[in-house]
C-alpha cells in the first residue's frame, strides 16, 4: 500500500515538553484504530523553529504538497486531525495558525511571514527528517558530499573552495573558517583533533540545539571533512548536559553512521579513519571559550588561557586542533555540493551565507530564524517576527548574548552582519536576537547581563573576577537610587580597563552591554543617578504609582487586590496610594479596569 500522507510532528525541545510525545503516541494510536498505518507515515521531526506556536503538526499529502501547517496542538486534537483531516480531507480551521495583525488564517507554512523570508541552509533539515535516520539523511543528499570530498577533492582543493565561500565561524569570533583549517594542516605535530563546540550558553540561544537535535547527521558530515582536511582521525562533540535530546540524538547519528560506513575505517573505500566521540560538560558558561572547552575535553577544569599559543598549533592535549561551532560544520556539506562561489552570493561582501538566528522577548514571532547575512534588524523584527505586541513601540534590540550589545530605535535598519554590528557597539555572537519593547528599562537589562556574566566568571584572571563585581555593584546602587553622582563616570571607566587587561574573550566583551546602553540609553542612566527615577517604572526602588483622581471610578479593585494595604480611602472620597508602604510590585496598576493607576 502506497504512502498517502506524511504527518510531522515536531519533537523539538520546546515541543517535546509541551506535549509533542503524547501527541505522536495519540496520533499511532488513531492511526491504528482506524487501520491508516499502511497509508500514513508519522514521522517525529526535529524542531521546525516556530517556537511560539508550538506543538506543531504538517501534514504533506499529494494534493497539498506545500504541507497544512497547525500549531499550537494539543493531544486531544489528534483523534480530530486523522478523522477530519486525514479521512474526510477537511482542513481544521481552528488550528491553523492566524497572522497576527490581519488576523487571517494561514494553512500553509511557506505563506508565513516567519518562513517565507527566511532561507535555510544549515536548518536545511530541521522538522523534515526523523532526526537521526541516517537513510532519511541520505535521502536529502546526505554524506554525499563527504563521499566527493574523500574520493574527488583533495584537502587542499577543498580548503580552496571553502576560502572562497568566506564562510565565518558562526559561534561569535567570526573567524574565517578556511583560513583555520589551512593554519591547523599545516601546523606541525600528530595526531591531530577536530572539535564541534555545542556548548550553547547564552540567554535566550537555542540555535545549535536545534540544530543537533533536528539534524545531527549534518553536524558529524561536517566534522568528517573538516577531520580529513587537517589529516584528524579523530573528532569530539561537546555539549552541555542540560541539552539531553541532543545528546540521545547525536549518540543515535553516530551509531548509525558508523553502522552503515561513514564513521570508521576507510571511509568510502578512500582509506581515510574517523571517529566521533562526544564529551557531556557540565554547563559553565567559560566552556563555550575554545581553550576552556579544550580544557574541559581533556578531562580537566574548564579555565580559559591567554593566546597564543592558538589551537591551531597547541589545543587538544598539546596537539594542533579545530573548533568550529555547529552551524558553522551544517554548512560545510553545503558548500561542498554547491560550491564556495555558490554560498559566497549569497549575504554581503564580507558576511556571506545565512546566519541563524534564535529570536525572542516581547515579540508576536519567538522561534528561530535563517536569513542572509545582511537582512535588516527591521526586517527580522517586523517581517518574520511579526512586530511588537500590544501595540507598543519597538525600544531596543540585544544581539549576541552577554557579550553583545543593545541597539535603539535609530538603528532598525543596520545590516546584520559581523562587521556592521560590531561598529555600532554590538556584535553577531552566536545568534541570540532578543527584542524589547517600550516598557524595557535599559539599565535593568546592562545589570540583568552582567549578572549573568559575573556569576560565570572562571575567576582565573582580576578583571573577570573582580572587574565585572564591582561593575554588578555599581549597577546594583543605580537602580536601587543609592548611586554617587560621579557613578557613570566610573563605570565607563572600568568597562574600558577590563576590556583592555581580562584574560580572555568572554571577559573582554563582558562590559559591552554596559557600554551600549551608556552610548544609546545615557539619559536612562541619568534618571536613575540624578532624579532617583527609573522612566520604565520597573525597578522597583526608584518606581512609584499614582492614581489619577479626576479620572478614577472609585470602584475599590485596587485596595482590594494591594499585597501591603498601600490604598487607603473609599468609594465616596476616593482613593490615593501611601508611597511610604507602596512596595511598587504593580498590581494596582495590573488589576484597574479603568486603567487610571500610572507609573511617575
Amino acid at each position: 500500500m502506497s504512502i498517502e500522507a506524511e504527518v510531522l510532528v515536531c519533537s523539538g525541545t520546546s515541543c517535546f515538553s509541551s506535549g509533542g510525545p503524547e501527541i505522536y503516541n495519540n496520533l499511532l494510536e488513531n492511526l491504528e484504530e482506524k487501520g491508516l498505518t499502511g497509508e500514513v507515515k508519522l514521522v517525529q521531526t526535529g524542531c521546525f523553529g516556530f517556537c511560539e506556536k508550538g506543538p506543531i503538526v504538517v501534514i504533506y499529502q499529494e494534493d497539498n504538497p506545500g504541507g497544512i501547517f497547525y500549531c499550537q496542538v494539543e493531544p486531544e486534537d489528534a483523534q480530530r486531525i486523522v478523522e477530519e483531516h486525514l479521512i474526510k480531507d477537511e482542513i481544521i480551521e481552528e488550528l491553523l495558525y492566524e497572522e497576527p495583525e490581519t488576523g487571517r488564517k494561514v494553512a500553509q507554512y511557506e505563506d508565513m511571514g516567519f518562513y517565507k523570508y527566511q532561507q535555510r541552509i544549515a536548518l536545511r533539515n530541521c522538522g523534515l527528517i526523523e532526526p537521526h535516520n541516517i537513510r532519511e539523511y541520505i535521502a536529502r543528499d546526505g554524506y554525499q558530499a563527504l563521499g566527493k570530498a574523500l574520493t574527488e577533492m583533495t584537502p587542499e582543493e577543498i580548503i580552496d573552495e571553502v576560502k572562497t565561500s568566506k564562510l565565518r565561524g558562526r559561534g561569535g569570533g567570526g573567524f574565517p573558517t578556511g583560513v583555520k583549517w589551512e593554519l591547523t594542516k599545516s601546523a606541525e605535530g600528530s595526531p591531530k583533533f577536530i572539535i564541534c563546540n555545542a556548548d550553547e550558553g547564552d540567554p535566550g540561544a537555542f540555535m545549535d540545539r536545534s540544530i543537533v537535535e533536528g539534524d545531527p547527521h549534518s553536524v558529524i558530515e561536517g566534522l568528517a571533512i573538516g577531520a580529513y582536511v587537517i589529516g584528524a582521525n579523530q573528532g569530539y562533540v561537546y555539549v552541555r548536559a542540560e541539552y539531553p535530546l541532543a545528546v540521545d540524538r547525536l549518540e543515535k547519528a553516530i551509531e548509525s553512521a558508523r553502522e552503515l560506513g561513514v564513521l570508521g575505517e576507510d571511509i568510502f573505500g578512500s582509506g581515510f579513519d574517523f571517529n566521533v566521540e562526544i564529551r557531556v560538560g557540565a554547563g559553565a558558561f567559560v566552556c563555550g571559550e575554545e581553550t576552556a572547552l579544550i580544557h574541559s575535553v581533556q578531562g580537566d577544569r574548564g579555565d580559559p588561557h591567554g593566546k597564543p599559543p592558538y589551537p591551531a598549533n597547541d589545543g587538544l592535549w598539546d596537539q594542533p586542533t579545530v573548533i568550529n561551532n555547529v552551524e558553522t560544520l551544517a554548512n560545510i556539506p553545503q558548500i561542498i555540493l554547491n560550491g564556495g562561489d555558490w554560498f559566497s552570493h549569497i549575504g554581503t561582501e564580507e558576511s556571506t551565507g545565512t546566519k541563524v538566528f534564535a529570536l525572542a522577548g516581547d515579540i508576536h514571532n519567538t522561534g528561530l530564524i535563517e536569513v542572509p547575512m545582511g537582512t535588516t534588524l527591521r526586517e527580522v523584527i517586523f517581517n518574520l517576527g511579526g512586530g511588537i505586541p500590544d501595540d507598543k513601540e519597538f525600544k531596543a534590540a540585544q544581539t549576541g548574548g552577554p557579550s553583545g550589545g543593545c541597539l535603539p530605535r535609530e538603528k532598525l535598519d543596520i545590516s546584520m552582519d559581523y562587521d556592521s554590528l560590531l561598529e555600532v557597539g554590538s556584535m553577531m555572537g552566536s545568534g541570540g536576537l532578543i527584542v524589547m519593547d517600550e516598557d524595557t528599562c535599559m539599565v535593568d537589562v546592562a545589570r540583568f547581563y552582567l549578572d549573568f556574566t559575573q556569576d560565570e566568571a572562571c575567576g582565573k584572571c582580576t578583571p573577570g573576577r573582580v572587574g565585572t563585581k564591582r561593575l554588578l555593584e555599581m549597577l546594583n546602587r543605580i537602580v536601587s537610587g543609592e548611586a554617587e553622582e560621579n557613578i557613570l563616570d566610573k563605570l565607563e571607566a572600568l568597562c574600558h580597563e577590563i576590556k583592555k587587561t581580562a584574560l580572555c574573550g568572554l571577559g573582554q566583551s563582558a562590559p559591552n552591554p554596559i557600554l551600549s546602553t551608556l552610548e544609546y540609553f545615557r539619559d536612562e542612566y541619568e534618571a536613575h543617578v540624578f532624579d532617583k527615577y527609573c522612566p520604565a517604572g520597573v525597578c522597583k526602588d526608584l518606581a512609584s504609582y499614582k492614581i489619577d483622581e479626576e479620572a478614577c471610578e472609585a470602584c475599590g479593585v485596587c485596595k482590594e487586590e494591594c499585597p501591603v494595604s498601600a490604598i487607603t480611602g473609599s468609594k465616596e472620597e476616593g482613593y490615593e496610594i501611601d508611597p511610604e508602604i507602596c512596595e511598587s510590585c504593580g498590581i494596582c496598576e495590573e488589576e484597574c479596569p479603568f486603567e487610571v493607576i500610572t507609573r511617575g
